[in-house]
């Protein structure tokens, strides 16, 4: 009854440690990471409902890549502070059995490793695919901060944009090149037009519509007639126009299990969303990340068990924790790296994933010899 409630304790304080490390790495990630979506508002004209949706839909994804360090660092700094509070020691004392603790430990890590699991082949994908759709499905919430003067805008896309200046809400000397056909209804001949060009003295934006005066309307023909009409007033409606941001999703987008059909059909590529042969090894990699990465985890917490073995007699315990975690810090490195090339070759994607089941009893091998040799010399 007193071990279920020590095994208790203990996990509950690295996993409280774990949550506390991972939300202060997310928040401050996030924080950097949204102040680059903000070009969703300022560039690409989007409100912001859509940009704070998009964003937090991200957090997932900044979680996910931060789950194994977290972890790392919470699992190094709570045997720190068990030791210092000889919280261990009277562990000893009791009898309990320091593999018992080992054990503990990678019961704690598959946790986290089921965790991570769950982020990065269901949740993450999901949370991305859907702030693309955000993207995709939201209009334009104010084309005026798109429109900068003295400069060609080409944020909307098929149409660029060009103010001389603006004052008290008015442009002046107005550019608009449409290459997509988005100000057809203005053309009497829609289906023998190939762009369309507007020039006008001044105009205002007004409820989704750009209301201009005194200007010419160009259009040229696909046999490269050209037509010009002149306007003193006219109305386009902005309702059609579109921003330039990547509205396909992308391969981190994707769903686990499409990736994986791609991987293992041989015919058929292009009816798969995102797979196209040509990218079979980023479709790979992406499979390794998501599928591999986590069993990194028991490994790392193998590596800083050690920290259990060290005698209180040792003159150079002291360094034992940043050994420990720079040999656990820097398997993380190799796995984030070699993860990059498991798409080139089925042998690197066999290794990436056999790496950690192999060395994995190896290490506990050699952990368990440690602290026999250990009880051995007391």
């Amino acid at each position: 009854m007193l071990k279920n409630k020590i095994y208790r304790y203990f996990t509950a304080e690295i996993l409280k440690s774990f949550l506390t490390i991972l939300f202060a790495f997310t928040t401050i990630a996030w924080t950097v990471r949204a102040v680059n979506f903000l070009d969703l508002i300022v560039e690409d004209g989007h409100s912001v409902i859509t940009y704070l949706s998009f964003s937090l839909f991200n957090i997932t994804n900044i979680i996910t890549k931060f789950i194994p360090l977290a972890f790392l660092l919470s699992l190094i700094l709570s045997l720190i502070k068990f030791e210092r509070q000889n919280e261990l020691i009277i562990l000893w004392t009791t009898g309990l059995n320091k593999i018992k603790l080992v054990n503990l430990l990678l019961y704690v890590s598959i946790i986290v490793l089921v965790i991570q699991l769950l982020f990065a082949t269901f949740i993450t994908p999901s949370a991305l695919n859907k702030s693309r759709t955000i993207i995709k499905t939201s209009g334009l919430e104010s084309i005026s901060s798109v429109v900068k003067t003295n400069d060609f805008s080409d944020s909307l896309k098929g149409v660029t944009f060009y103010v001389d200046k603006i004052e008290d809400n008015m442009m002046k000397n107005i550019f608009i090149r449409d290459e997509n056909q988005v100000f057809k209804s203005i053309i009497s001949e829609q289906k023998n037009s190939n762009n369309t060009t507007i020039i006008a003295q001044s105009g205002f934006f007004k409820d989704s519509k750009l209301i201009m005066f005194n200007g010419l309307i160009q259009t040229q023909k696909l046999d490269g007639e050209i037509n010009n009409i002149n306007f003193e007033k006219t109305t386009l409606l902005l309702d059609q126009l579109a921003s330039r941001s990547i509205i396909l999703p992308k391969l981190q987008e994707t769903s686990t299990l499409i990736l994986i059909n791609c991987v293992f059909r041989k015919d058929n590529f292009e009816i798969l969303l995102n797979c196209p042969k040509n990218v079979k090894k980023d479709v790979v990699e992406t499979i390794s990340r998501r599928l591999g990465m986590p069993f990194y985890i028991p490994l790392i917490t193998l590596i800083s068990s050690f920290l259990l073995v060290t005698n209180r007699k040792n003159k150079k315990k002291s360094s034992k924790p940043y050994l420990y975690f720079l040999i656990s810090f820097l398997i993380l490195i190799w796995a984030e790296i070699f993860v990059r090339y498991s798409g080139f070759s089925f042998f690197s994607f066999i290794t990436y994933f056999i790496t950690p089941i192999v060395v994995l009893p190896i290490t506990y091998f050699i952990l368990l010899k440690s602290m026999r040799s250990e009880k051995i010399k007391k």
